[in-house]
This record gives C-alpha cells, sequence and structure tokens, in this order.
C-alpha cells in the first residue's frame, strides 16, 4: 500500500492535500465532509485585523460611551449583557473543529500592522489550534517604502507573534519579492516553520456601465483561481526545495490531480486546496487524492517521500529549466500557428 504520508511543520499528515483558507471551513458539516474526503489537516477561513478594529471601534461607541455627554442618562442605559465579536466567534468554532476534528487544524490570520498579533495568538494557542498561518495581505503601493522596508515588515510581525506563541507558524507570501530565496532565508532565521506560496491578491477592476450616463467606478472583483496559476508555484518549490529547512505548502492553481503532483515532485510538503472545492464541494478532494494514487501505483513509488522534490531544480541535470534559460528556449522555439502572418 502506497504511504501518502507528509510531514509538514512539524505535523505529521496522512496525506499532502490540505484545504486551504476559504468559506468552506466556516461551517462545521462541510469541514466533517472535507475530513471524510481524506484532508490531510484544515486550513480555517482567516480572522482579518480590519474586521476585529472595526468591531472595537463600534463597541467602544456604541456599549462603552453611549453615556458621554448625557450624565443622567447613565441609568437608563440598556443591559447589552456579552458581546459576542468575530474572534469570539473565531475562537468558539476553532475549538469545535478541534472537538469534533481528527485532523490538525490551522488557525489563519490576516494583517498589516504590527499590533495586536501577541495576544490574537496566544488565544488561538489556547483554542487548540494546531499551527498558525500567517497571511501578510499587504499591497505596497507607497513610493515612500523601499523593498527592504517591506520584508522588515513581514518580518516584524513574524518575530511578534513567536515571541507569543509556541505553535509552528507558516507565513504565507506573495510573490512580489525582489529575492524571494532571501526573503525566506530572513524568515527561517525569525522563527517561521513553513511558508506557503502564493497567496492571491485580488484585483479591483473598472465598470464601464451599460450606458453613457452610468457613473465609471471602481469594483470588487473576486475570481476563483485558475489551472495555469500553479506553474508559478511550481517553478519557485523547485527553487527553494533544499535551500530551506522550511516547510513548502504549495497554493493556488491546483484542480486536479495533475497539478498537485508537479508541485510535489519540484518539493512541496503540502498542497492546498480551495477553488476547486468551492467549484464542486469536497467530494472533489476524494476524486484528486484517488488519481494521485492510481498515478503512483503505475509509476510504482512506494510514498510520497519518494518522489517528493525529486524535480526540484537541485536534483534537475538541468538546473536552468526552472530558471532564465528555460525562457530563451522557448523564446527561440515559438512559431505561430500556420496562417498568421510571419
Amino acid at each position: 500500500m502506497i504511504d501518502l504520508s507528509t510531514d509538514y511543520v512539524g505535523l505529521k499528515l496522512k496525506n499532502p492535500l490540505v484545504p486551504s483558507a476559504s468559506p468552506l471551513s466556516k461551517n462545521l458539516d462541510s469541514a466533517l465532509r472535507l475530513e471524510d474526503a481524506g484532508a490531510g489537516a484544515l486550513v480555517m477561513y482567516s480572522l482579518f485585523e480590519e474586521e476585529l478594529r472595526a468591531e472595537e471601534a463600534m463597541a467602544d461607541r456604541f456599549l462603552l460611551h453611549a453615556d458621554l455627554g448625557h450624565g443622567e442618562a447613565d441609568g437608563f442605559l440598556p443591559d447589552h449583557g456579552h458581546f459576542q465579536s468575530s474572534l469570539d466567534h473565531y475562537l468558539e468554532h476553532l475549538a469545535r473543529l478541534k472537538q469534533r476534528l481528527e485532523i490538525p487544524v490551522i488557525a489563519s490570520l490576516n494583517g498589516v500592522s504590527l499590533s495586536g498579533w501577541v495576544e490574537l495568538g496566544r488565544e488561538m494557542q489556547q483554542a487548540g489550534a494546531d499551527a498558525l498561518e500567517l497571511n501578510v495581505y499587504y499591497v505596497a503601493a507607497d513610493a515612500e517604502h523601499s523593498g527592504n522596508d517591506v520584508e522588515a515588515r513581514y518580518i516584524s510581525l513574524l518575530q511578534e507573534l513567536r515571541g507569543a506563541v509556541d505553535l509552528p507558524i507558516i507565513m504565507k507570501l506573495s510573490p512580489f519579492f525582489s529575492s524571494l530565496p532571501n526573503l525566506v532565508k530572513q524568515l527561517e532565521h525569525a522563527g517561521a516553520r513553513g511558508v506557503a506560496l502564493f497567496n492571491r491578491f485580488m484585483q479591483p477592476d473598472i465598470d464601464l456601465g451599460e450606458t453613457p450616463q452610468d457613473r465609471l467606478r471602481m469594483v470588487d472583483h473576486l475570481a476563483l483561481s485558475y489551472p495555469n496559476e500553479v506553474l508559478l508555484r511550481m517553478r519557485w518549490i523547485a527553487i527553494l526545495r533544499g535551500r530551506t529547512a522550511l516547510s513548502l505548502a504549495a497554493t493556488g492553481g491546483v484542480h486536479g490531480y495533475e497539478a498537485a503532483m508537479k508541485l510535489l515532485l519540484a518539493g512541496a510538503d503540502v498542497v492546498h486546496l480551495a477553488s476547486c472545492l468551492i467549484q464542486h464541494g469536497p467530494a472533489r478532494l476524494a476524486e484528486i487524492l484517488r488519481d494521485m494514487e492510481h498515478w503512483m501505483q503505475e509509476r510504482e513509488y512506494a510514498s510520497v517521500a519518494q518522489l517528493k522534490g525529486s524535480m526540484s531544480q537541485q536534483n534537475l541535470p538541468d538546473p536552468g529549466a526552472v530558471a532564465r534559460a528555460s525562457y530563451i528556449r522557448m523564446i527561440e522555439k515559438f512559431e505561430p500557428p500556420a496562417g498568421v502572418w510571419r
């Protein structure tokens, strides 16, 4: 029987397929269905810094200072009872998942500021999280901030959280760094246990309007991942494998077993799934897992550990295949389709 187990940030997973942060983890029933489908672990939906700050401001305005300027109204204020914040709900849901699921549960924090992470991390650890994924969703749009400033923000966030919890911390990164291997090395020295490549920045769109009288406006645009996105992850996983002791997670663009196998061959320890599960439900995970086993049986692989990283840059006869050389070869070999003007 094939051994599909994998090690990820010190956790022993039964297989490398891990649903990433998405609305699917907000519901206990869907989380149980993901486990039944074979998930190796589960990343909870993200707790957003901005959401917590907005709730704190609202509570301060309406619950604590409702009598400001009206001292005589103090005795007439209603008893608001217990105000359950998003953090309270998140921690309760985390504890509930830990009670019902047998697979590891990874909490997810999404934010950019340096404050608040210590207490949040401690509370998630107390609620039973097996690891923490820190998604620093930071769009570097200020021309006064250098690349070093942006990287320092990531390091500082990690160090603050690292000093508060004993849990493994995974840094979820974007591809927009001038030297990703160097940043990963810094994160390793600062105490990270893994990196997830890559988070997807949702891009705004412009609404042109249906008629000339419509006002032009910027609108939010949510798009699920598409299969070609996996190529960027595969390249950088292949480059990093063997050059860092951190666990490597690939996230974005995995819609079938082919992408999952390629990422594992490149060196990923786990493969995250989200868009394909949102589109097709938890059953899709079971299909991918079954197809992976079939592929490995046909090629006589005994375990995931045997194939993991065998196609990384360090193990390739031609290391340039994941670097500039591949770009040059593709350009030189390209020919327009027949019938196209040349």
